[in-house]
């Protein structure tokens, strides 16, 4: 009886919550060990709240509530989050990449909720190819570092580089 009352989280699903915290974790994850600013927690609490908001709404759906609303107003608050992100630093804006990692966090918390945990966690690990993948192809392409990449790529390497100088 009591770790039923302790375990029973209805309408919310225990799966569902483990799929939003692994999906999050693992583009978090990609995001913290190359030091941007969406890292394992912030990424995990982005999928798992709006996993959070749209399955309650779900359970209210035609008392008070229309989720498509939630999933609007969902949109419109990860938009913030993702403009917090977004610096301008010599003329480039940077963090557009963490900014489209936060809406697409927020995409995967929709799927968890619409019940395609599995997709989910495809589509997180598709994310982070990408993330991952395309850096390498930067690195690697002279086609790919031109323009705004190269002098963020330069800025990013003085910044480095000062910091390690610095008393």
């Amino acid at each position: 009886m009591l770790v039923e009352l302790i375990t029973d989280i209805a309408p919310l699903e225990w799966s569902s919550i483990a799929t939003a915290l692994f999906s999050g974790g693992i583009i978090g994850l990609e995001r913290q060990l190359r030091g941007k600013p969406v890292g394992i927690r912030t990424a995990s609490l982005i999928v798992l709240g709006t996993y959070l908001f749209l399955a309650t709404a779900f359970e209210l759906k035609g008392d008070v509530v229309d989720p498509s609303r939630v999933v609007g107003q969902v949109i419109t608050g990860i938009g913030f989050l993702g403009a917090g992100v977004m610096l301008a630093k010599d003329g480039a804006v940077v963090g557009v990449t963490s900014a489209a990692a936060i809406w697409v966090l927020a995409a995967i918390g929709v799927m968890i909720a619409c019940d395609y945990r599995l997709q989910a966690i495809k589509l997180s690990l598709i994310v982070v190819a990408i993330l991952w993948g395309i850096d390498v192809l930067e690195e690697n392409t002279k086609v790919l570092s031109r323009g705004v990449h190269a002098s963020i790529r330069r800025y990013s390497k003085r910044d480095r580089k000062s910091s390690r100088q610095a008393p």
